[in-house]
């Protein structure tokens, strides 16, 4: 190999080694050790080495977790060694039971020192690693034969495609569950539905379908994570640990993330305590699903002593299950509450059922379109299931035990709460009550209308708000501003110090820029971003309600429904009368003009994503639109850099996807300050 060859060669090495170690430290240890954008930087190098030199590409560059192609079917791949499943008791009775039939076959060093680890509730899988490097992964399947989904799987960002190890094994499997955060899981399914696709039923569904894909790019578009808990080898193939619990560690200093809440008890009635903790206290907390704590026998020569059951369930685990937290009850009736964009959201009302504890009577239905696509009718025997440990869903009917009396159900043609006849939006999914006035609208838009990322009135808490309907005071947004300290002295909780300060708080809220009180108004899909993007365009509320859709879509970055929107807002008659009544109370209708700070950045399109260290979102946006700089909020090829703090999601993943420069607050603040 030539000397320059030679030099490509050992700095793809070393890239792929940087970028890799910088994955973990980024994905698993959430410890980053290197800038956005230096990994950037290298990553783009290696791109460009790999690009010129094919033959340097190597299965386990970073490179090579995006891209592949789609499959045409999934090709079926042996396990090492079969993929046992796992026997289950469901009080502690059960598992003392179990103790006490392992002491007979192993005698009573069988009670000392069990792991006790969250079963995750997700998609079991297979890393296969040769020499370190990972070179297929694999579903389940029957135990014995999985599929081969090892595009998929390289996608997975927490999965290292290079074990963090010099002298590997030569060849193990490792096993573990992907699985699917419960925020992740719920930022798919809203966009689902904005894009009239149907929704996912649960995590752990939408995990294993995610990694059957035959296009890696959509599994890669679904944020999975991976939790890895054993390893396997072939005969003649030494292991460097001899219990359950180095295993565990080894993973780690492997790079293999592994589940946290775990521990080491010196007997069962510590793994007991463990479980109970866990159901009681550590679950609900839990970002991802779990359906118990799995026990296991530390000593991996006890866990050999004692075998395996019928060639399926390790006599040396067992699954202590919680209580399902899925159950079958009546849905009672459909009923529809008012949100305060006026969108009419139906809930499910159930014959009261306990689920994991709780007793459930009521369940989100999301639309129209969802209770349709999954055929429930009222009267239905119904599966639910508390997502998250925290909001009950309907998964679905149970049509087997249908008889006859159930019925079909469809929104109503006019908003339960005020009477107003409801509109359909054109997308068919979301439909609203156009009523500014409705009183469904009333309690949720105006503790939106106060809040800090609206007008920003300090003292109007929900509380307050509350007790302000209560008392007949306030009916709409305007009424706010008419309030005086003689209104609040008579209610509880005010005194004249307390209500005077309410008074200026509301007084000083007037003079907010126009973009904040467009963002307050609760507009169907008008956020933060797009309010200042009306407001700084037409300067007036007068003029933006007398725009023509055609007139709104000339503002960039505005689209056809919000454009519809708008119009249909400032359209409606009880909308005209909210105006005129807040310009009668003083409040500010117009956006003052920026100061222009400069045009280092005219031109260039900017992303910023999660927590700058001391710019606010809004701050941080103000200062490049003032240097001339566009931004907006999703990263495509046309981005010119993205600007990333702590916390940064999917918008850094897909920068680096895409090759996007990504830059930090300090480095923004040092090309501004340099007019770069």
């Amino acid at each position: 190999m030539p000397d320059d060859l030679s030099q490509l060669h050992a700095r793809a090495d070393e890239l792929r080694q940087s970028l890799e170690r910088a994955s973990f430290q980024y994905y698993v240890l959430d410890q980053p050790e290197i800038s956005d954008l230096e990994y950037d930087r290298q990553f783009r190098e290696l791109q460009e080495i790999e690009a010129a030199h094919p033959e340097l590409r190597t299965p386990d560059s970073p490179t090579q977790r995006v891209g592949a192609p789609p499959q045409s079917e999934l090709a079926k791949h042996e396990h090492i060694v079969p993929m046992l499943s796992l026997g289950n008791a469901f009080n502690d009775d059960e598992l003392r039971s179990w103790e006490e039939r392992i002491v007979r076959l192993a005698g009573d060093g069988a009670r000392e020192r069990f792991t006790a680890e969250l079963k995750i509730d997700g998609a079991a899988v297979s890393l296969t690693y040769r020499n370190g490097v990972l070179v297929t992964g694999s579903t389940r399947g029957n135990g014995r034969i999985g599929e081969d989904v090892t595009p998929n799987l390289r996608t997975v960002r927490d999965i290292p495609l290079r074990l963090n190890e010099k002298n590997p094994p030569e060849l193990i499997e490792i096993r573990g569950e992907c699985y699917l955060p419960f925020d992740r899981f719920e930022r798919l399914n809203e966009q689902r539905i904005k894009e009239g696709l149907p929704v996912f039923a649960n995590p752990r569904n939408s995990a294993a379908g995610s990694l059957r894909q035959l296009d890696p790019g959509i599994t890669a578009s679904r944020p999975l994570r991976f939790f890895g808990f054993s390893v396997e080898a072939p005969p003649g193939v030494a292991l460097p640990f001899s219990t359950q619990w180095d295993q565990l560690e080894t993973l780690e200093r492997w790079g293999i993330p592994v589940e946290p809440h775990r521990i080491l008890c010196k007997d069962l009635d510590e793994a007991i305590a463990f479980v109970h903790e866990v159901e009681q206290q550590l679950r609900s907390q839990l970002n991802f699903g779990i359906d118990g704590v799995v026990v296991k026998v530390n000593s991996f020569a006890l866990q050999r002593e004692l075998g395996v059951v019928g060639g399926r369930d390790p006599r040396w685990a067992i699954a202590r299950k919680f209580a399902p937290d899925i159950a079958t009850t009546k849905l009672l009736n459909i009923e529809v509450n008012v949100g305060r964009t006026g969108m009419l959201n139906p809930f499910a009302v159930l014959e009261p059922v306990e689920i994991g504890g709780t007793i459930v009577k009521l369940a989100t239905l999301h639309n129209e379109a969802l209770i349709h696509s999954k055929d429930l009718r009222v009267g239905d025997w119904v599966q639910v299931k508390r997502a998250g440990e925290v909001i009950p869903q309907v998964i679905g009917p149970v049509p087997d035990k249908r008889d006859g009396s159930e019925k079909v159900w469809h929104m109503p043609k006019r908003c339960p709460s005020c009477g107003t006849p409801v509109e359909r939006e054109e997308d068919g999914v979301a439909i609203y009550c156009r009523n500014v006035a409705c009183p469904g609208r009333q309690l949720e838009g105006l503790v939106f209308f106060a809040s800090r990322g609206a007008m920003d009135i300090h003292g109007l808490s929900y509380a307050r708000i509350e007790q302000l309907l209560a008392a007949g005071l306030i009916h709409d947004f305007a009424d706010i501003f008419s309030l005086t300290v003689d209104d609040l002295l008579p209610l509880d909780r005010f005194a004249q110090k307390s209500a005077e300060k309410l008074i200026e708080a509301i007084q000083g809220a007037k003079k907010q820029p126009l973009s904040r009180l467009l963002n307050g108004l609760g507009i169907p899909h008008v956020g933060e971003g797009a309010a200042e993007l009306l407001a700084r365009h037409f300067r007036d509320i007068e003029s933006l309600a007398a725009a023509t859709e055609e007139d709104i879509l000339q503002v960039h970055g505005i689209g056809d429904i919000i454009a519809k929107s708008v119009v249909g807002y400032f359209d409606n008659a009880s909308t005209k009368r909210l105006v005129e009544k807040l310009r009668e109370a003083g409040v500010n209708l117009v956006e003052p003009r920026r100061r222009d700070g400069g045009s280092s950045l005219k031109g260039k399109t900017i992303v910023i994503t999660g927590t700058l260290p001391t710019l606010s979102r809004k701050e941080a946006t103000e200062v490049i639109e003032a240097n001339g700089g566009r931004v907006t909020n999703s990263v495509s090829r046309a981005t010119t850099f993205v600007v990333a703090g702590a916390d940064a999601g999917s918008k850094l993943e897909k920068a680096r996807e895409l090759g996007v420069e990504t830059i930090d607050e300090s480095e923004l603040l040092r090309r501004l300050k340099n007019g770069e």
